[in-house]
């Protein structure tokens, strides 16, 4: 098993070796934006020099050079075909790759949708960008696209159309997830709340109740059973990413939201509350399975968010101080 583990600056890949972890970072000099990965490769985009691509974990090449733009904001790998790499960036624009990187080819209709004038993302509201792209483990031609801020897309030919803004909708999707055992389920982490959809992104609803933080940061589905659902989330966006007061919530079926976490000792149990920014989270490869990274460390539960235990690797200092920006789980 291997984890990509992307922070601020640096990208830890870890692996399992003999019942121990082991760690090794990369790109510590680089502002990483997000990060995704098959089990023989990994691409991590940055703010300031593109997109890098590894196949050992170690040593990070750039690739897209003259072909992407130099902030890479989101990259997705097809659940269908490894070969196929999505890119989105600041300002929003939507690139694919059919070969590994080796070519790119833009996607120009994201740019026509009708909200396009509206997006906008307050820290910088003179430009936007691709927060989030989801590729549909059932169907190969429907995507979703998260624009930070502005609106949720979805097409339905492989990027070629777009739907715009659809009927209860987000405006500032954050993460986005799909389940391969739940076609046409999609869930939203968003700055304006929680939100699921079960006809593909068509229409969407809210359920609310429980959850008491409403600035929705990321979110992860268990890997055998698509009704049960972690979010991490916060009271806003100071809280989220500058103070470090984030939470993170559980929903089963159409139960109500509730809180775990908060208790951490010796290395188990996952730290939330003050000096917690907020967490990414990620289903893993077995049922109950699933990730979570933040400033305080790397964690991993086995029942769905019952327990969980922090990874033991060498955890540089400076990540304490630093927000999470993405992480991959791969055979």
């Amino acid at each position: 098993m291997t984890v990509y583990a992307a922070m601020r600056n640096g990208v830890l890949t870890v692996r399992e070796s003999g019942g121990e972890w082991l760690a090794t970072e990369g790109l510590a000099d680089k502002r990483v934006e997000c990060v995704a990965a098959t089990d023989t490769q990994a691409f991590c985009g940055t703010f300031e020099s593109g997109l890098y691509r590894t196949v050992d974990g170690e040593s990070w090449e750039r690739i897209g050079a003259g072909s992407l733009p130099e902030a890479v904001t989101a990259v997705r790998v097809s659940p269908h075909d490894p070969r196929e790499i999505w890119v989105g960036t600041e300002p929003s624009r939507l690139f694919r790759s059919p070969d590994a990187g080796k070519t790119w080819g833009e996607l120009p209709a994201l740019t026509d949708l009708p909200s396009a004038d509206e997006w906008s993302f307050p820290p910088r509201p003179a430009t936007h960008h691709v927060r989030w792209i989801e590729l549909d483990p059932t169907d190969p031609e429907r995507v979703y696209v998260g624009i930070e801020a502005g609106a949720l897309l979805v097409s339905e030919d492989g990027g070629e159309t777009w739907t715009d803004r659809p009927e209860g909708s987000r405006r500032d999707n954050h993460w986005l997830a799909t389940h391969p055992e739940a076609p046409g389920r999609v869930y939203s982490a968003a700055g304006d709340g929680y939100a699921e959809s079960t006809d593909g992104g068509m229409t969407w609803g809210h359920p609310q109740n429980g959850l008491e933080h409403h600035y929705v940061w990321s979110v992860a589905a268990d890997p055998g059973d698509p009704d049960t659902v972690l979010v991490s989330a916060a009271s806003g966006a100071n809280s989220a990413h500058r103070v470090g007061e984030s939470y993170v919530y559980r929903r089963r079926g159409e139960g109500a939201w509730s809180r775990i976490g908060d208790e951490y000792e010796a290395g188990a149990g996952l730290p939330t509350g003050q000096g917690t920014y907020r967490y990414v989270l990620s289903s893993g490869d077995e049922p109950s399975e699933l990730w979570a990274l933040s400033n305080t460390g790397l964690f991993r539960t086995e029942d769905a968010g019952e327990s969980w235990n922090r990874v033991s690797i060498d955890w540089p200092d400076r990540f304490d101080e630093q927000t999470a920006r993405g992480l991959a789980v791969v055979e």
